[in-house]
């Protein structure tokens, strides 16, 4: 018994299930997903690579020749239609995502944004430490606060610092208690910075060194450090965009409903914080299940600040997030939708699991196709007199 390939094809297959079937109930299951299916929902040509080539190795070897080293290359050889499954559901993120953008901004945003360049096809198999873009310098560990390592953020810009270019600000995912700036979300910050943008990354407080509001107000304070500073590294201050994974989406939502309140601005009430538009990505926006829709929201959650003044705003989630439901999001998108004056477009990604930027992949590059066309949009109409948002087209009636 090749007890090598035996254990390989055991990991592999549970891996397998956990990145396609993905339960999200009970906790426990979603937790697994999460954890085990990770990589290989992003990833999924990775894994079949692997049985092939750990099958191959077992054959030239002479290991398949008992029954039970044969039903073991059966289920290995098994999991790669399964996987193909995971490959097939990130290639989808291409159209879902340019539907989204089309039913949030309206057809004719397509003149106003130039495609986005593509990527080789070996470098979505890649992970992200080896997708980075070498036009781009990382200025690390710059302060804005006095939190010490907590309150660092790095600026990512284009060796040759161009000037006047927009700027992002990035909070990272974690949960408020875990996470740093250097993880999640890498292809998004490269690609803009590599197009002239000077994107920020920052660390910010967490549990249980402070709780809500800390992580917020540090939020704010990122956005009026970049108010002050941006100007030094190339960017134009007053186009700021901010964005977030997880936690960091959900601290990306609170800025965009709240700017200038001076209850997240202890001691900077004075500073502009408001900021030009949003992109959430498989955020925790409040509870959903049950009758908690009927609860009144708590004040970290984005639903409670709701208004018609909300700046535009990208939201990407995954239909097989397991830490933050996609039933969450839909009730924000809903809710926000019914209130907002402004674009929201809302791209939901078929398997995602929670996490889906840790890694260059299809699905992952697809989204940051979209949110560079989604900010391409709201720059161009920047300096439009301002129009409503686009509403989706009405349906025809029945014919009879």
């Amino acid at each position: 018994m090749p007890m090598g390939y035996v254990v390989s094809t055991a990991l592999l297959t549970w891996c397998t299930f956990f990145s396609v079937v993905a339960p999200r109930r009970p906790r426990p299951l979603a937790n697994l997903s999460f954890w085990f299916g990770m990589v290989l929902n992003e990833v999924p040509v990775i894994g079949i690579l692997a049985v092939l080539a750990s099958t191959a190795l077992a054959e030239a070897q002479g290991d398949l020749d008992s029954t039970a080293s044969k039903v073991t290359a059966v289920i290995a050889l098994a999991t790669i239609p399964v996987m193909a499954v995971a490959v097939w559901r990130g290639l989808r993120a291409g159209r879902v995502v340019e539907r989204a953008l089309d039913e949030g901004l309206g057809a004719g945003r397509r003149s106003l944004v130039p495609e986005p360049p593509r990527p080789s096809w070996p470098r979505l198999l890649l992970l992200r430490r080896l997708t980075r873009n070498l036009d781009v310098v990382r200025i690390p560990n710059l302060s804005y606060g006095d939190a010490g390592r907590r309150n660092l953020l790095d600026v990512y810009r284009r060796r040759d610092a161009p000037q006047n270019g927009p700027v992002l600000i990035y909070f990272h995912g974690g949960g408020f208690t875990s996470g740093g700036k250097s993880r999640e979300a890498r292809p998004l910050l490269y690609r803009l910075a590599s197009q002239g943008w000077v994107c920020i990354s920052a660390n910010y407080r967490l549990r249980p060194e402070t709780d809500f509001p800390g992580h917020q107000i540090d939020a704010k304070k990122v956005i009026a450090w970049a108010r002050e500073h941006a100007a030094e590294y190339g960017a134009d201050p007053s186009k700021v965009f901010v964005a977030g994974s997880s936690a960091g989406s959900n601290m990306a939502a609170m800025c965009a409903l709240t700017p200038n309140d001076p209850q997240y601005q202890p001691g900077f009430e004075s500073a502009d914080t408001s900021v030009t538009a949003a992109i959430c990505l498989y955020g925790y926006y409040g509870f959903f299940f049950g009758a908690e829709p009927d609860v009144p929201p708590s004040p970290n959650q984005p639903y409670a600040y709701l208004n018609p003044g909300a700046p535009p705003i990208l939201i990407a989630h995954g239909t097989k997030d397991a830490l933050a439901t996609v039933e969450g999001a839909r009730y924000f998108v809903d809710r926000l939708r019914g209130v907002s004056n402004s674009a929201v477009v809302y791209a939901e990604l078929p398997g995602a699991q929670h996490a889906f930027d840790l890694f260059h992949s299809a699905r992952c590059e697809a989204v940051v196709d979209g949110v560079q066309a989604f900010t391409a949009w709201v720059l161009a109409r920047s300096g439009r007199a301002a129009e409503p948002a686009p509403q989706p087209e009405p349906e025809a009636p029945p014919t009879h």
